[in-house]
């Protein structure tokens, strides 16, 4: 009994002493962002009356990348697209898996549908999520954005069944960012903080709706719209380098606020 006693309190002890030896598990860090310049080459995107949706996107992406670069130099940064080129949307996301990500920001401009009365008029910025759509006008964003993909050469074989203009094919693609919805969110406030409190732009707010850029990401992932290029006021502003600048700025701002909040936890 005294033997097996002791040789009981003896393992223990070993047992005890192995684990109080293990080293903590390292604190979560945010080592890696890629940034998405929506559309590109033989898509457009949207299109203002003296702008393309695209190369706002790519300056301001690239912009995002040089100030991260320059004051995040623990941060390595990805670009789906540095030139004016078409990168299909099944591929943006696979960058950034394959790059291990910890961090995907796709990067847009808005407008609203032709024959909308006042629809000069309509401005602001928006930082969609992935979700289930809970308005229409959020589906009608997600349907113009997810359009890109008939830009792409054998679509089809790509997508499979998937139709950006039909609304039940969106509840499928809400599943994939659920475990990273919180992350996402928290980004989100963060960037459209910024444009409204910094850069004094009308925030629209944070969003959810269903993104084909941002559904096989599996990690936090926005989608940014920058602005109405509609609206002859926010097409001038982000035309223009130094408005390019500061709503580079912003979304920079933000996600060093993210990522000093998120390793400290």
């Amino acid at each position: 009994m005294k033997i097996g006693f002791w040789i009981g309190c003896l393992t223990f002890l070993i047992i005890l002493s192995a684990f109080g030896s293990l080293s903590p598990l390292p604190p979560y860090q945010l080592k890696c962002v890629v940034i998405d310049a929506g559309h590109g080459g033989r898509d457009p995107g949207n299109l203002g009356k003296n702008s393309q949706e695209k190369n706002i996107t790519l300056q301001v992406s690239l912009e995002l990348g040089r100030l991260i670069k320059k004051n995040m130099p623990d941060v390595k940064v990805v670009y789906t697209r540095t030139t004016d080129k078409l990168v299909e949307l099944h591929k943006r996301p696979k960058i950034a898996i394959d790059n291990g990500a910890d961090v995907f920001i796709s990067i847009h401009c808005n407008s609203t549908p032709t024959k909308l009365v006042g629809r000069a008029l309509v401005k602001g910025t928006e930082t969609y999520v992935m979700g289930t759509h809970v308005s229409d006008e959020n589906l009608e964003v997600a349907k113009q954005e997810n359009s890109a993909i008939f830009k792409e050469e054998n679509y089809k074989s790509f997508y499979k069944d998937f139709d950006p203009n039909a609304p039940e094919t969106y509840i499928l693609l809400s599943l994939n960012q659920q475990t990273h919805v919180e992350n996402s969110m928290n980004l989100a406030k963060k960037i459209e903080n910024q444009f409204k409190n910094r850069v004094k732009r009308q925030s629209r707010g944070v969003k959810q709706a269903g993104f084909v850029v941002l559904s096989e990401s599996t990690m936090p992932s926005v989608l940014v719209e920058l602005g109405f290029l509609s609206n002859p006021e926010e097409e001038k502003f982000l035309k223009d380098a130094l408005g390019q600048l500061y709503m580079a700025s912003a979304i920079f701002r933000a996600l060093r606020e993210y990522k000093k909040e998120v390793e400290e936890k």
